[in-house]
């Protein structure tokens, strides 16, 4: 079998080559793009297999040097200002090590990078102006060293910023990665979680295609620009997105995937090609692929290999070769590139070794990397992603790190290979300064400097730039949702369907309807909410252009190009990053948007937690619902379908308010105080909220109870007088086990059951540990009163608390309970049956709750245990039973 450079025809091959550049010559690149479509096309149905080469082309950059764009800029003055960046990257790393020990750092990635920003950030990258927004750039994490080292030569930051990286706890630093927490004026998105930039970078694209649809923004020509790795696209967040992208026909996001062809410790495709394996994926998907892998100096070579026997080499040639070609030198790279090839060692043969081993990559070459931007920004109808191959720690000399597998934990540079740094990039430094880590800073009156700002007048400020614009939202009162707070009478609904009669009031608001922004994966119809359908349409950048089978139905499949619900299909991870885009709009876009993700409980923090953890980081604002909620809610469904443990993870997101309210008023009154909370009051907070798909009547919100919900609990039912006195608290679905426990209670033992809604233990919690920071630092001063110690003071009985969800998460509040406290919950791997049969699996219905208060009482000897041993044998419990914890 032939392969693609084996050819038994060369006369014939060459017409058809001749052909094709006629073609290209006189009637363009476009016409010519159509005919090779056209020709795959015919080869598809006559059966010809086109492979990899109808996906992949030729180890060679995409753009030839006659299409090459004129350089916009100063090359000499570029390379001045490029130098003491890189200069000052490496002193800011290699200072910290040495004066606060065990701190760390990358110097490897930054100097991979380094050419791609500069290219950018003089040409390319646009600021926030009055007028415009600006670009989104999504900078790589483990190149901040870079973005910092800029913004002092720009006099963003100061030098006693720099000599504290990585050390901010005493106010003066600056934080390791991207962090707009930690940096709210500097930082836009968190990206080091490597894959997460990526994903949140592509749906925030669609999200700008959204709002310019909707006629929130006016149209422009914004870019979302992505800087990740090679070794990066390997997490499936990634690539999650790429389809959508092309589906969407986003030409307002550029990739640029930096090919250092290495991981942290080694090659990322050393026995093949990922800069080749890439292209196949994007083009694949439908992106527009561009490659920038040789620098100027191959131009001349590419161009006298008249048979394209060199670039056959380098098409063959495996990245774990080319790397250690690279590193070994001219004298090695020249024998490696040769072999026996008589041809191939004529078309070096007037080169040097040195001259070979200055043969530079394309991510070091300021041209061919502008003529990509160029290329990009100007590509209409297609996302784009421009592979860019480079060299991981570029500049800090072969015998260190430059293009070994121990760049990434190269932290440190010798005396030597510091003085080879500043010989090669004519630093200004002499050895005194160079040794002592001294950060350069051009004059400001230099020409470099001059020019430096220039560029980024001209392009509309600084970056990395984060700024917030408060756009306060008229929130509604808690009387506009009236109808949920009256309850539902003697009929049953969800709280999942109250949900929807919230989310009717606020789309009709006529302040903030148009700003709500429902996001759902693939189950609208399963939480009751389809009316959303007809009512507001689900966006489509194309519009609907078919006749859905249901048309004829009220709640039929509606798409819209301005409509408002975005349904993304089944990705949690998909809908993370357009909720982040919408919960970040009010920084990012200056306009504040307020997103509900609703999901499967069990697959928010279980599936998507550390985009949760980058939405806090990134302080987001909004809404996620986790519907269907708790361990013992949905019917039928098994164990990867119930939820004991999301609420234990929303507490550890310092900026997650969670609540598991049962009633409908409760979660109107979460939803009112959150909306002001965060659109009012511009707090930087996020509230996840459980919601349940069992049926039961909503009672009317009692008096005086919105304190206590918003705090965590509050007297639901009195139990009255009695002897025997319990304390029942309960939250969510479990709430309703709580009450029917107080009835039997009352009618078996004559015990008397004060119940409790507990709508938020983790606020509870949060509440008690502040109040003994405050105490820490005050010993001679009494602790203040927990909510709920004051809520139990004239309430007596010991506490039996059960939840919907395992043991922990009513746990959280032991020390605050002043008396005896059991915890029931639903530890261990679910079951599929009832609600019923899972309860009692559980150990937390009703039954459960009565025994486990008469065993409180008994504990305390205000009862005999035999009456508890009587209750177990009254309502048919098995001591025997197993464990759920263990089966």
């Amino acid at each position: 079998m032939t392969t693609a450079w084996d050819d038994n025809d060369p006369i014939e091959t060459k017409e058809w080559l001749d052909a094709f550049a006629s073609l290209v010559k006189h009637e363009g690149p476009e016409r010519a793009r159509f005919i090779i479509a056209k020709l795959l096309e015919k080869a598809a149905q006559k059966g010809v297999a086109s492979g990899a080469a109808a996906i992949q082309t030729p180890y060679v950059n995409s753009i030839p040097p006659d299409q090459d764009a004129e350089y916009p800029g100063d090359l000499a003055l570029e390379q001045k200002i490029d130098t003491a960046i890189r200069w000052n990257a490496i002193a800011m790393v290699m200072r910290a090590k040495r004066d606060a020990g065990g701190v760390g750092g990358h110097l490897s990635s930054y100097a991979s990078i380094a050419t791609m920003y500069e290219v950018g950030m003089n040409h390319y990258f646009r600021g926030q102006t009055k007028e415009s927004a600006g670009d989104l750039i999504y900078f790589q994490g483990h190149s901040a060293e870079g973005n910092y080292a800029r913004a002092f030569i720009e006099g963003r930051l100061a030098e006693k910023q720099l000599q504290h990286f990585r050390q901010e706890v005493d106010g003066n630093g600056i934080s390791s990665y991207p962090h707009p927490w930690l940096m709210p004026s500097f930082w836009q998105f968190a990206t080091v979680s490597l894959g997460l930039g990526a994903l949140q970078a592509i749906y925030q694209a669609r999200f700008i295609k959204y709002l310019e649809n909707r006629k929130l923004l006016p149209e422009n020509d914004r870019k979302v620009w992505v800087f990740c790795g090679d070794g990066e696209m390997d997490e499936p967040e990634s690539i999650a997105g790429l389809a959508m992208a092309a589906r969407e026909a986003l030409d307002n996001i550029i990739y640029v995937v930096n090919c250092n062809l290495q991981r942290l410790d080694g090659l990322v495709r050393s026995n093949s090609k990922i800069i080749q394996e890439l292209e196949g994926v994007f083009h694949g998907a439908g992106w527009n692929v561009i490659k920038v892998l040789w620098g100027r100096q191959w131009d001349a070579i590419f161009a006298k290999d008249k048979k394209g026997l060199l670039l056959k080499r380098l098409t063959q040639v495996v990245d774990g070769d080319l790397q250690n070609a690279y590193v070994r030198g001219g004298a090695y790279t020249r024998e490696f590139l040769c072999g026996d090839s008589e041809a191939l060692k004529t078309l070096l043969a007037d080169l040097s070794d040195d001259d070979i081993s200055q043969l530079n990559r394309g991510g070091h070459d300021s041209i061919k990397i502008n003529s990509a931007y160029r290329a990009a920004t100007q590509h209409k109808h297609q996302p784009t992603v421009i592979l860019v191959q480079s060299v991981k720690g570029y500049g800090l000399g072969t015998k260190g790190a430059e293009g070994r597998n121990v760049a990434h934990n190269h932290v440190e540079l010798t005396e030597e290979e510091l003085i080879a740094f500043r010989d090669r990039f004519k630093l200004p430094l002499n050895d005194k300064q160079l040794l002592a880590l001294e950060f350069y800073q051009p004059d400001k009156n230099s020409p470099e400097m001059q020019y430096l700002h220039a560029q980024r007048k001209k392009l509309g400020g600084y970056l990395p730039s984060r700024s917030t614009v408060s756009g306060k939202l008229s929130i509604p009162a808690l009387s506009a949702f009236d109808a949920v707070l009256k309850g539902s009478g003697e009929r049953t609904a969800s709280t999942t369907m109250v949900l929807g009669r919230i989310f009717n009031v606020l789309l009709k608001d006529p302040q903030i309807g148009s700003r709500i922004v429902p996001i759902f994966s693939d189950e609208v119809r399963t939480f009751g909410l389809e009316s959303l359908f007809r009512q507001i349409g689900i966006y489509s950048h194309v519009g609907q252009l078919y006749t859905p089978e249901d048309k004829e139905q009220l709640v039929y499949y509606r798409e819209a190009q301005d409509g408002q619900v975005l349904e993304e299909g089944i990705t949690e991870a998909g809908c993370m990053s357009s909720w982040i885009a919408a919960a970040t709009s009010y920084s990012t876009h200056r306009l504040a948007m307020i997103p509900f993700f609703t999901y499967y409980s069990m697959f928010g923090f279980q599936r998507v937690g550390d985009f949760i953890w980058a939405a806090g980081d990134m302080r987001a604002r909004g809404f996620l619902i986790g519907a269907t909620a708790g361990r013992t809610t949905l019917e039928g469904e098994g164990l990867q379908h119930q939820d004991g443990q999301s609420l234990l993870a929303a507490s550890a997101v310092p900026n997650c308010r969670a609540y598991d309210p049962t009633f409908g008023y409760e979660l109107a009154v979460i939803i009112q105080a959150g909306l002001r909370c965060m659109f009012e009051e511009d707090q930087d907070i996020f509230y996840y909220i459980m919601a349940m798909n069992e049926k039961y009547v909503q009672p009317a919100m009692p008096e005086g109870v919105t304190e206590g919900i918003l705090k965590g609990m509050y007297l639901f039912q009195a139990g009255g007088e009695s002897k025997l006195k319990v304390q029942l608290f309960g939250s969510g679905a479990i709430l309703n086990e709580v009450i029917a426990a107080a009835e039997l209670l009352k009618n078996d033992f004559a015990v008397s059951a004060d119940v409790w809604s507990v709508t938020s233990f983790n606020e509870l919690h949060r509440e008690g540990v502040e109040l003994e920071r405050q105490a820490l630092f005050a010993p001679e001063t009494k602790r203040g009163q927990t909510t709920v110690e004051t809520s139990l003071q004239k309430h007596d009985g010991p506490v039996i608390a059960a939840t919907d969800y395992m043991r922990a998460y009513a746990d959280q509040i032991r020390r605050f309970v002043p008396r005896s406290y059991t915890v029931l919950g639903t530890d261990g791997f679910g079951r599929s049956d009832t609600r019923e049969k899972l309860r009692h699996f559980f150990e937390v219905d009703r039954y459960y709750i009565t025994i486990a208060a008469l065993n409180a009482l008994a504990q305390e000897d205000k009862i005999p245990a035999n009456k508890v041993t009587a209750a177990l044998k009254k309502y048919n419990i098995d001591p025997k039973k197993p464990n759920p914890m263990s089966v």
